[in-house]
């Protein structure tokens, strides 16, 4: 409940921040016994669309119309390719990218929710594309920004030129932050997983902690500093690989 309207969500030309007590649960093609908090998508300016998806036990998630990237957040589920009738188990930290028109069904064994991540992909003539594949985050070898012990990234994304996104997670320990102030071409998605700090987004300085989302459009100021007494941690999707004119 709302005291007098009170909210830290903010909605500003190059920025948005959602609070968890401002999300919106809707239906949304392909999803059973679920739904859709539908963070960002192309009517608020992203050239992408990120969603929590929030499933009840033997709820289901199929295919949409563009290539994907689901992170599991909680609960247990199956990843059904009736192409190839495998079937694959999936926890917390398990990850799995799915090409356009590559048909699949994530069924629920207990009550879940996913990370979801859709994007129209952009094809390059000198690659194939992309296939799928699927990992676990706590299987990835971490490496330090910049030499930051303090701050390890995991890519989720091969580094290939194949793949017109990347999606990371990043751990701080208690104190650690950006090396400098960032100004980029590239948009962010962030969904912060642990933990809290405070985030520059343009002019603003905001308190963030677990639970939040960050939309940041091409060229936002931004820089995260984690406070507190233990890491913070967040999930973290840029464009990437492509000319700014394509």
């Amino acid at each position: 409940m709302h005291h007098l309207g009170h909210t830290t969500s903010s909605n500003k030309r190059d920025h948005l921040l959602l609070a968890p007590d401002t999300f919106i649960r809707t239906p949304m093609p392909g999803i059973t016994k679920g739904f859709a908090i539908v963070h960002v998508a192309p009517q608020a300016g992203a050239a992408f669309t990120q969603m929590t998806v929030e499933l009840d036990a033997n709820g289901t998630l199929t295919e949409g119309p563009t290539q994907r990237l689901i992170y599991v957040l909680e609960g247990k589920l199956t990843l059904q390719e009736p192409s190839s009738k495998k079937q694959h188990q999936l926890a917390p930290g398990s990850y799995a990218y799915l090409p356009t028109e590559h048909p699949h069904t994530i069924t629920a064994k207990t009550k879940a929710r996913l990370a979801v991540i859709d994007k129209p992909y952009m094809p390059l003539e000198t690659e194939p594309n992309p296939e799928f594949f699927i990992g676990r985050e706590q299987d990835l070898k971490p490496t330090a920004l910049n030499g930051d012990p303090d701050l390890e990234v995991r890519a989720l994304m091969p580094d290939s030129p194949q793949f017109d996104f990347a999606c990371n997670t990043m751990t701080y320990q208690p104190g650690a932050s950006l090396p400098q102030v960032e100004i980029h071409y590239m948009e962010h998605g962030l969904l912060m997983l642990e933990g809290g700090g405070i985030y520059r987004l343009g002019d603003a300085w905001y308190p963030t902690q677990a639970g939040d989302f960050i939309w940041m459009a091409p060229y936002c100021p931004q820089w995260f500093g984690a406070i507190g007494k233990k890491p913070a941690k967040y999930l973290i999707y840029k464009d990437f690989n492509r000319h700014t004119l394509a």
